[in-house]
C-alpha cells in the first residue's frame, strides 16, 4: 500500500502550485483519486484476507479472490473513461487551435490573427475529436471519419468508448508490470518525462507552431502535475529499487497507469501509446497469449501448455535465471528507447 505515498506526492504539490480552475488539472486530480480508491480497496481486501488467515493459524496462500473482484476493477476503469471522455468532448474549455490556411475574408468571423516570432498567422478554434497520427506528415485524424456520415452526430459515443479502452488497457498494463522491484515505478517515471515534453510543447503556441503540432490552450499547467508525478515515482523508486523496502500495490500501479492513459489522451497522442508504453503492452500481451494458449491446449489435448515459462514476461526471464535487477534495468533501457522514438515522431514525419 505504498501507493498512498505516490498519490500524496502527486496531489499535494498539484493542490499547492497548480491553477485548480483549469479543466485539465481537475480531470487529472479526479483520475488520480478515482483509481487510487479502487486500488486501495483491492489492497485492503488482500491484506485483510492475509490477516484473517494468520489469525486462524493457517498458512496464507494468495488467490485471485482475496482482492477486489476483477469485474469491479473494470467497472471502475470504465467509469473513469466515461468521465474523461465526456469532459474532453463536451467541456467548453477544451479547445484546439488550428492554423487557418490562406487569407480570411470578413465573413470568416471565427478566424483570428496571432503574431508569432514577428509573423502574423491565422487560427480557428475547433472542438472536433482529433488525434495525432505518428510518422505521417498530414498527421491529424478525426475520429468521426470512422463512422458513416449519417451517424456522425454520435461521434461522442465512439470517442468515449475509445477513451474507456485506452484507460482500461494502460492501467491494467501498469498493474501487470508491477511484479519486480522498481519495474513499474521506473518505467512510469520515464513515460512521465515524455508526456511532460508533449504537454509543454502543445501548450506553447511558439513550440506548437515550430513543431507543426496542434496548440492546446491551458495545457501548460499540466507540467506541474506531470512534474509531481515524475518526482513521486523517482522518490518512491529510492525505496522500491531492489531489494524493495516499500511496495506500491494496486493503489499505485492502477493509479500510475490511469494517469499515463489520461495524459496521453489529453495531449492527443493516444496513438503513440503502443510505442512509449511498449513495456506495458508486451506485458499485457504475454498474459493474454499465455492464458489463451493454455485454455486452447487444455481443451484440445486435455493438458494445458504454456508459451512462456511464466507470465507476465518479466517472470519468464526470472525463470530463465536472469537476476531481478538485470531484468528491470533492461526493461528501463527498452522504455528509454521507446520514449526517444516517440519524441522523434515530433519531427520524423
Amino acid at each position: 500500500m505504498g501507493g498512498i505515498i505516490i498519490i500524496l506526492a502527486i496531489l499535494i504539490p498539484t493542490l499547492l502550485l497548480a491553477n485548480l480552475n483549469k479543466v485539465y488539472i481537475r480531470l487529472m486530480l479526479i483520475s488520480t483519486v478515482w483509481l487510487g480508491i479502487i486500488g486501495f480497496v483491492d489492497d485492503y481486501l488482500k491484506l485483510r484476507a492475509k490477516r484473517l488467515a494468520q489469525q486462524a493459524g493457517g498458512a496464507y496462500k494468495k488467490t485471485d479472490k482475496d482482492g477486489l473482484a476483477g469485474w469491479f476493477k473494470i467497472l471502475g476503469q470504465v467509469g473513469l473513461g466515461i468521465i474523461v471522455g465526456a469532459t474532453l468532448y463536451f467541456n467548453s474549455n477544451v479547445k484546439i487551435w488550428r492554423e487557418f490556411i490562406g487569407t480570411p475574408t470578413p465573413a470568416d468571423t471565427t478566424v483570428f490573427a496571432k503574431e508569432i516570432n514577428g509573423r502574423t498567422k491565422y487560427f480557428t478554434v475547433t472542438k472536433v475529436p482529433i488525434t495525432t497520427i505518428p510518422f505521417v506528415k498530414n498527421h491529424e485524424f478525426n475520429y468521426s471519419k470512422l463512422l458513416p456520415a449519417s451517424w456522425r452526430d454520435y461521434t461522442w459515443v465512439l470517442y468515449i468508448l475509445i477513451v474507456i479502452f485506452i484507460i482500461t488497457a494502460v492501467s491494467n498494463g501498469s498493474n501487470i508490470t508491477d511484479g519486480l522491484d522498481g519495474l513499474a515505478t521506473g518505467t512510469s517515471a520515464l513515460i512521465g518525462v515524455l508526456l511532460g515534453i508533449f504537454a509543454y510543447a502543445s501548450g506553447s503556441l511558439v513550440f506548437a507552431d515550430y513543431l507543426n503540432i496542434m496548440y492546446i490552450p491551458n495545457l501548460g499547467e499540466l507540467s506541474i502535475f506531470i512534474a509531481a508525478m515524475i518526482g513521486a515515482c523517482i522518490g518512491f523508486l529510492w525505496f522500491n529499487s531492489y531489494p524493495a523496502q516499500v511496495f506500491m500495490g494496486d493503489t499505485g500501479s492502477l493509479t500510475l497507469g490511469g494517469i499515463i492513459a489520461a495524459l496521453a489522451i489529453i495531449v492527443h497522442k493516444e496513438l503513440l501509446i503502443p510505442i512509449f508504453c511498449g513495456v506495458f503492452l508486451v506485458e499485457n500481451v504475454s498474459v493474454i497469449m499465455q492464458v489463451s494458449y493454455f485454455k486452447y491446449t487444455k481443451k484440445k489435448y486435455g493438458v494445458g501448455r504454456r508459451i512462456f515459462l511464466m507470465s507476465p514476461l518479466h517472470h519468464h526471464y526470472q525463470k530463465k535465471g536472469y537476476h531481478e535487477a538485470k531484468i528491470v534495468t533492461r526493461f528501463w533501457i527498452v522504455t528509454v528507447l521507446c520514449v526517444l522514438l516517440s519524441i522523434a515522431t515530433l519531427k520524423l514525419r
